[in-house]
């Protein structure tokens, strides 16, 4: 740094630090000679220059106060600029002595303040680019524009836009001052480029493993070719450092422990890159011997049986620790964790390398049982502590258990109050008394569901629905009016309200309410369910005829009142998992003039007192979107034998049908594993069998099954007189099975039906407000109306895709696009394309 001296024409300054040079001369006229330093005392300092920054903070960095002693020249003011240039928002620094008497001196720095954000623009880029933009750099209006600022902004913006393949962006930056404020505005140019494709992959020196197998491996960097669209084969130095990892691990995971990428390099063209990678493969090793060290309470042979690696298996640490650590209830941890050995650990160590075969040690420490001491939970904000708690499969008292952690955190999703991607579990050791407390967060989300529509259907009228269910309501509550979130919950309760009108001419009720844990003190579930369902046939030609009194005429109606009432618990053997319920229902059907079987039963009263059991076994990891677990059913609903209890022959179809008898049987069962990733894979079947008591009935209308399309039941679809909806996507509604000449199921539906279907599924969105997941099915199902018919190989089969969106507030929405390759009874041709939409959660 230069040290000058100068006199201003104006006024006897004498420039002691600064990069300009003035004339000499000034320096005598203040009695300081250039070639013959003298020391001076500081007499007073002051600022000038200054926009924003505080004087005394600039005088207390320079490091020069009054009192002080310096040498004139000297290094005491080189020295002080550079601390004040060093702070990192000035530009310029100009140290001047404006008076000199005897040995004192007068100092005042002058400075210039480095520009204040005012704002940053971009150019060269769409409207909503620039949106993200900002968020990614993060400045902020007043911050201080140094070089580094600018280049790191430079860098984020590169960065950005390079993990999305434009590898060759270029950004400029214009600096614009106002010097009026002492601010600037930044502005980048971006030129984005076009996408940099991969145009070649030349990976070398593999030998064991082909050049197929390792570009699989890499998921994130694809080489070009026609017909790529899910993984497009832009360049990501991101992903590329990526799967240069993934293909050492897959490596190490296939023995070849010593493997590693000797070098890679990219030739860069306009458009394309080449990569060209060289791997070293080193050798495949084996296990030889497997010896364990510090376990007291099992043998070394119990361990390696459980363990399950054998001598001469190919080396493997990662599955070597999945076997010790990643299987809940089946890896060697939880044998001690189970247990309450929650300090429990081993360290696989290799003992020797001789050739291609390495020994191992697995040294253990089993140390001692922890008890659970505290029952920690935060976050449950609606939901009562107690609700939750009675969910615990870990309680205070009980012995450490990893299984049952694990076991509790899928319980708590499948409650449906909370977030299943939120909750956390944290074991809290204390060594000292050899206990654990174990912390439960949570995370609430809504659970609450509304349905509202409504309209004005011409000579129909009022067209609508309303449905309410609340998941998480409290019947104790509802005179406390701060639980009232709209109305009292927290208590696990769950009541349902329905409507539905289509004017006269269909109409439908319904009121539910279950509790979970009767008695606050055993999970025993009990429900009661009112229903009311009105439909009456309109006679068209009251409205297109001219009828004379100008209102719709009907030709028929069917009337259904009922209740159930039901109560389940939980099974303790042989599975905790497993449900049983029983339930009790009554239902009243009344017909008049409206044949809705199509058997000559057109008018009479109908009732239906049956019994239903339902044993269950549910270990689903969530309810919207699982990814592992199955939920399996077997129910059985029995009627009264009446036939077989009256000695009469019945006289008419009123007669016969006036009590409802039949034996029914359902079969459900779906399985949940996770492919790779978030792929999921769901496979599910469904049965159903109707049976008669005897020959004086026969097989009752009522009961039957219903098969093909959606599987909604509703207004124009819904369910009449017990039947059972199925869904069969790629054909039409109702249209899978027995049909009459009309076109309608016979006689009611069918007797026997089964339906396998496997499903690819995706998430798009696992937050709680909106879970959306797309799918992929292949499904085939079929109905009979006799057992002589009933062929569970002779299937409707059908294919497509489909998407699923679940909100709180409206439920689960589903559109399917389904292909049907077979006929259906009196068709000519195949189903062929068929667009089904569905609301609510279709068990079948």
């Amino acid at each position: 740094m230069l040290v000058c001296w100068c006199f201003s024409a104006e006024a006897q300054r004498v420039g002691l630090g600064a990069p300009g040079a003035q004339p000499a001369s000034a320096a005598a006229g203040l009695g300081i000679d250039p070639a013959n330093p003298k020391e001076f005392t500081i007499a007073e300092v002051t600022v000038s220059g200054t926009q924003f920054l505080d004087p005394n903070s600039m005088i207390s960095i320079s490091g020069l106060k009054p009192g002080d002693k310096i040498r004139v020249p000297g290094p005491a003011i080189p020295s002080s600029i550079r601390k004040m240039m060093d702070f990192g928002t000035l530009n310029d620094v100009e140290i001047v002595a404006t008076k000199v008497e005897g040995e004192k001196i007068w100092l005042n720095i002058h400075i210039k303040e480095r520009p204040r954000l005012y704002k940053v623009s971009f150019s060269g880029i769409r409207k909503g680019e620039r949106e993200t933009l900002n968020d990614k750099v993060k400045l902020i209006k007043g911050r201080v524009i140094t070089p580094t600022v600018i280049k790191n902004t430079q860098l984020v913006i590169k960065k950005y836009y390079m993990d999305k393949g434009f590898y060759n962006t270029k950004v400029k930056v214009l600096q614009i001052p106002d010097s009026t404020r002492g601010q600037a505005t930044l502005n980048f140019t971006i030129t984005k480029g076009k996408k940099v494709k991969i145009e070649t992959i030349d990976i070398q020196g593999n030998t064991a493993i082909s050049d197929k197998i390792l570009k699989r491996k890499m998921k994130g960097t694809k080489q070009k070719r026609i017909g790529r669209l899910f993984n497009p084969s832009k360049y990501i130095p991101k992903k590329y450092d990526e799967d240069k990892e993934k293909l050492v691990a897959y490596y190490r995971k296939n023995g070849y422990r010593d493997a590693t990428i000797e070098f890679d390099s990219i030739k860069n063209g306009d458009e394309t890159i080449s990569i060209v990678m060289k791997i070293d493969e080193g050798t495949k090793y084996y296990y030889r011997d497997i010896t364990w060290s510090g376990n007291y309470l099992y043998t070394s042979q119990y361990l390696s049986d459980r363990l399950g690696v054998k001598k001469g298996d190919v080396y493997n640490p990662e599955e070597l620790d999945k076997k010790i650590n990643g299987i809940p209830g089946a890896d060697v941890s939880s044998i001690y964790m189970d247990d309450g050995y929650l300090y429990f650990r081993i360290e696989p160590t290799e003992k020797a390398v001789e050739g291609d075969s390495i020994d191992v040690e697995l040294r253990m420490f089993e140390g001692k049982q922890a008890t659970i001491n505290r029952i920690l939970l935060n976050g449950n904000t609606k939901t009562s502590d107690r609700v939750v708690l009675r969910e615990l499969f870990t309680l205070p008292g009980q012995k450490f258990s990893k299984t049952e952690i694990i076991n509790t955190q899928r319980q708590l999703s499948q409650m449906g109050y909370f977030d299943p991607e939120k909750i956390q579990i944290n074991p809290i050791p204390n060594q000292a008394d050899g206990t654990v407390d174990i912390e439960y967060t949570v995370e609430e989300k809504p659970s609450d569901q509304i349905e509202l529509s409504g309209g004005w259907g011409g000579y129909i009228g009022f067209v609508g629905t309303l449905g309410l269910v609340f998941n998480n309501f409290s019947l104790k509550n509802i005179p406390n009016r701060e639980t009232w979130r709209p109305l009292p919950s927290g208590d696990g309760q769950k009541l349902s309200l329905r409507f539905q009108a289509n004017g006269k001419q269909y109409q439908t009720y319904s009121l539910s309410f279950s509790e979970p844990w009767l008695g606050g003190k055993k999970p025993i579930n009990f429900g009661v369910s009112l229903q009311r369902t009105v439909y009456r046939m309109t006679d068209y030609s009251s409205i297109y005829g001219g009828s004379s009194t100008g209102k719709i005429g009907y030709r028929g109606g069917y009337f259904n009142n009922g209740i159930t009432v039901s109560l389940g618990r939980r099974l303790k053997e042989p599975d905790r998992n497993l449900v049983m319920t029983h339930s009790l229902s009554y239902q009243r059907y009344r017909l008049d003039s409206l044949d809705i079987f199509r058997i000559g039963y057109s008018t009479g009263a109908s009732n239906n007192i049956s019994f239903n059991t339902t044993i269950s076994r549910n270990t689903l990891s969530d309810f919207q979107f699982p990814r592992s677990g199955s939920n399996i059913s077997l129910s059985g609903t029995f009627t009264p034998p009446y036939s077989l209890l009256r000695k009469k022959d019945f006289t008419d179809k009123t007669d016969t049908y006036r009590w409802v008898e039949y034996h029914k049987w359902m079969f459900d069962a779906s399985y949940y594993a996770t492919i790779t990733g978030k792929l999921v894979l769901s496979a599910r079947t469904h049965m159903g069998f109707l049976g008669a008591y005897g020959d004086k009935v026969g097989y009752s209308p009522f009961g039957r099954f219903i098969v093909g399309g959606s599987g909604l039941a509703g207004q124009g679809s819904f369910s009449l007189a017990d039947q059972d909806i199925i869904g069969l996507r790629g054909y039409q509604d109702q249209k899978v099975g027995p049909q009459n000449e009309q076109g309608y199921p016979a006689s009611g539906g069918g007797i026997v039906y089964n339906k396998y279907v496997m499903e690819l599924r995706y998430p798009v969105s696992l937050n709680p407000q909106a879970t959306i997941f797309i799918l992929g099915f292949a499904e085939g199902g079929n109905n009979w109306g006799t057992y002589k018919e009933f062929n569970p190989f002779d299937l409707k089969r059908s294919a497509g895709v489909g998407a699923r969106i679940f909100m709180p507030a409206f439920g689960l929405l589903g559109i399917d696009w389904g292909y049907g390759f077979d006929k259906i009874q009196g068709e000519s041709k195949r189903s062929g394309p068929q667009f089904h939409f569905t609301i609510g959660q279709q068990i079948r």
